[in-house]
This record gives structure tokens, C-alpha cells and sequence, in this order.
């Protein structure tokens, strides 16, 4: 596929893009703005669902935000590590999709995925913009990229953040979005395990962080983002 992307968003599970940032990538979308998402993992390890079941309903989430196109890296759910191996793997999808702006998880959250998955897609974006790391694509070489930012979305650790966006009109639909992984959340039919995410009162915390967010710009709601000081951008998103 040749695109290229203003917004790539990275997420180490499918539906944590969902759950943190989907406002930003509907509000970005409405404005025309290409956006993509690349899942790291399939999730294989949760504790509801299956690797199959998630790949439909990251399928459907994509549908419903109206993103360019989604991929999966299948990196292993709980072990990949921040090594050149990973690296690698996304520096070619930076170079392949030259975005503007990465969204990346949480620099800090309960999940070790998620910090882990914070700085190697922070260290992957940076490198990618080296000529001398060599990468190829479809059997071309690749030229060398660097988004011009990293944002990194809040999960499930409230962390101040350090910028929001205002995401009122689209609150809705990012419910939608996140709605489409039904595996994860309540269901009363359901014999699987219960979970953190799948207690029947976590929508209502979704929209509680949002609101909170939002006070901070005088909106309804609002979706946050932290930054790593060497990755600082002047693009808005």
C-alpha cells in the first residue's frame, strides 16, 4: 500500500487505540486527515476473547473511526521487547506510511506492555529517520522518515497530561468504536472471566476520564496526550 499518512497510531493490543485516542483519530478523519493503526500484538494473551475473535472486531473499530487501513505486526503479546528485532519491524512501517505524528501508548500504565510499547515506538520513530539503518519494502530500499512528533495516550493510570484535545462531537462514536470489541467487555451471557475492562460500570469510567480531561480546555470532553521531551512537535492534531 502507498500512503501517506498525517497520523499513524501504534497500539500494543488491538483496542487500546480505541479506548485512548479514537476522539483525536474521528476528529482528524473528519478533517481529512489520512489516518492508519498498527496493532503490535493480536492480544493473544487476554483473558477474554481469542486472537480471531479480535482481528473481526479491530476490523469493525477501524470501520466505524473511517481509518485508511489497520495492520497487525503479531509481535508477541507480553514478550516483545524494545530490541533492534522490533525496532525494526516498525521503523519499516514509518518509512512504508511516513506520518506526521505517531500515536503511541502510555508511557506508564498498570500493563507492562504499555510502557514497554511506549519507547520502542518512541526509539523506533527516531531511528527511522537514520539513512544509514537500512530497511526495505516489497524489495525496494527504503528512504529514511521521522514523524515530526510522538504522542503518547493515556490508558488506564491517570496521568496529567501535558496537552488535550478537545473531542465533544465525536465522544459518541469513539463509544461506538470501542463497543465493537464486544469479547472484552460486559457481557451478562458471558462464562468467561471477569476482568478489569469487562466490570459493567468501565464505560462509565471512560467517559468519566474524558470529562475530566476536558475541564482542563473548558470543553465536554477531551482526550490527553503526554510527550517525551526529545520528541516534542509544533503538529497540532
Amino acid at each position: 500500500m502507498k500512503i501517506k499518512l498525517d497520523i499513524l497510531a501504534f497500539g500494543a493490543h488491538p483496542d487500546d487505540v480505541e479506548l485512548s485516542a479514537s476522539g483525536t483519530i474521528l476528529k482528524n478523519v473528519a478533517l481529512g486527515k489520512k489516518v492508519g493503526i498498527v496493532d503490535l500484538t493480536r492480544g493473544e494473551l487476554g483473558t477474554r476473547g481469542t486472537p480471531a475473535i479480535r482481528h473481526k472486531e479491530a476490523a469493525l473499530a477501524a470501520k466505524i473511526l473511517g481509518v485508511s487501513f489497520r495492520e497487525n505486526l503479531k509481535m508477541a503479546d507480553g514478550f516483545f521487547q524494545n530490541d533492534k528485532k522490533h525496532q525494526l519491524l516498525v521503523i519499516k512501517k514509518i518509512r512504508q506510511y511516513r506520518p506526521d505524528v505517531i500515536l503511541a501508548n502510555a508511557l506508564e500504565d498498570r500493563h507492562p506492555d504499555h510502557g514497554r510499547a511506549a519507547v520502542l515506538l518512541a526509539d523506533a520513530s527516531f531511528l527511522a529517520g537514520l539513512s544509514k539503518i537500512r530497511t526495505t519494502h516489497e524489495g525496494k530500499a527504503q528512504a529514511a522518515w521521522r514523524p515530526k512528533a510522538v504522542y503518547h495516550y493515556i490508558q488506564y493510570r491517570k496521568l496529567k497530561p501535558e496537552f488535550a484535545v478537545d473531542i465533544t462531537p465525536y465522544i459518541d462514536q469513539k463509544m461506538k468504536s470501542i463497543e465493537a470489541f464486544a469479547s472484552q467487555f460486559y457481557n451478562p451471557a458471558s462464562k468467561e472471566p471477569a476482568t478489569l475492562i469487562s466490570n459493567p460500570e468501565f464505560f462509565n469510567y471512560i467517559r468519566n476520564r474524558e470529562k475530566e480531561y476536558g475541564q482542563l480546555i473548558n470543553v465536554q470532553y477531551a482526550e490527553g496526550f503526554n510527550v517525551m521531551e526529545e520528541y516534542r512537535g509544533d503538529v497540532l492534531i
